[in-house]
């Protein structure tokens, strides 16, 4: 594969083909290259993921999907490939193992790894299998230059020169060990926080409910945990998470919440709830379903050196005006194709393999 400005219009008429997947409405659109063979086939792939996942909502999956068609442009393309200097001496094969938390999760490796010119060998988790080998079918039909170096396995990977691991720390440590002879990148757990000050909006507020309760906060770029000052109002956060309040009406969240809620008050925990989410103080990062944790800070510079200390278990951090790199309310869940997981530049490792 050596043309890279035919895998950018590739990976841009995807970005176009998943336009007609909104949450607004889906609806087929004139003038898009193989529609007719692929649009119907994808909204029934998208009906067995809903199926064999009950955390993929319609909303998620077509959450995920408008974020993507919005992210997949001819533009951004070549804004983030042209920003790194992509220069790929002899075209590898890299292994991914992704995990199956939200819908596509693994994509923005799958599309690094083909953009710069490798072929990939994927290993999908089983909560997460139904996608993406579709739209892999699509991006061969587009470029054909993809056709042969797209495969997906369910066996034990092999011939493969590197490798990208996604999963929890402890598979992480298996990974360390099993991939130890590859350049590799192993991505273990992270969470999100958001820094809140006591001067947030009514809009600020409503928009961090975004970035709690988006794919039901089970991605690591989703806010698990709150900082807040010394005699913090929560009225004000439980108001602003109010706009979420039909989250308690799909079931698997609301067993979720009555599990959660029934461990901490037999635990004795003190926690605030409002029907629907529970906070806890607690000074893990991590927290269940349907919970998120919140601690106590006495002032910024403290806290800002204890988040760069636990900067390896932190994906973002939420707040206005408080920090470097911060990200606006709201905005966790629309990451740019250059916001890499981890911070690790997944183009510099392929073109360094």
């Amino acid at each position: 594969m050596d043309s890279i400005q035919n895998r950018i219009t590739a990976f841009a008429k995807l970005g176009t083909f998943l336009s007609q997947f909104s949450q607004e409405k889906v609806a087929k659109k004139e003038n898009i290259e193989h529609n007719d063979l692929f649009f119907d086939g994808f909204k029934h792939q998208l009906k067995i993921a809903q199926e064999n996942n009950s955390w993929f909502t319609k909303e998620n999956l077509l959450f995920s999907l408008e974020s993507w068609s919005k992210t997949l442009t001819k533009s951004n393309l070549e804004k983030w490939i042209f920003n790194n200097n992509l220069k790929i001496k002899t075209p590898k094969t890299v292994a991914i193992v992704m995990a199956g938390n939200i819908p596509l999760v693994g994509f923005h490796d799958f599309l690094s790894v083909l953009i710069s010119g490798h072929s990939v060998l994927v290993k999908q988790s089983s909560g997460d299998k139904h996608i993406l080998p579709f739209l892999a079918k699509y991006l061969e039909y587009v470029e054909e230059e993809f056709k042969g170096n797209i495969t997906f396995t369910e066996e034990k990977l092999e011939n493969f020169d590197a490798v990208i691991a996604t999963g929890n720390d402890n598979t992480a440590r298996y990974f360390e060990y099993y991939f130890k002879d590859k350049p590799n990148i192993i991505r273990k757990s992270r969470n999100s926080v958001a820094v809140l000050k006591g001067n947030e909006t009514e809009e600020d507020l409503q928009k961090l409910a975004d970035d709690v309760f988006t794919y039901f906060g089970l991605g690591c770029r989703s806010v698990s945990k709150i900082y807040v000052p010394k005699n913090y109002d929560f009225n004000n956060f439980f108001n602003g998470m109010y706009v979420k309040k039909d989250i308690i009406e799909n079931a698997k969240y609301a067993n979720n919440y009555d599990y959660n809620k029934a461990v901490y008050l037999m635990s004795e925990f003190d926690l605030l709830e409002n029907g629907f989410l529970m906070i806890k103080e607690d000074k893990s990062y991590s927290s269940p379903i349907a919970t998120v944790f919140y601690e106590y800070y006495d002032n910024e510079i403290d806290l800002k050196i204890k988040l760069y200390e636990d900067k390896d278990k932190i994906q973002c951090i939420v707040a206005k005006d408080f920090i470097e790199n911060e990200v606006d309310f709201g905005e966790t869940q629309n990451p740019q194709l250059w916001d890499y997981a981890d911070g690790i530049n997944t183009l510099q490792f392929l073109s360094e393999i």
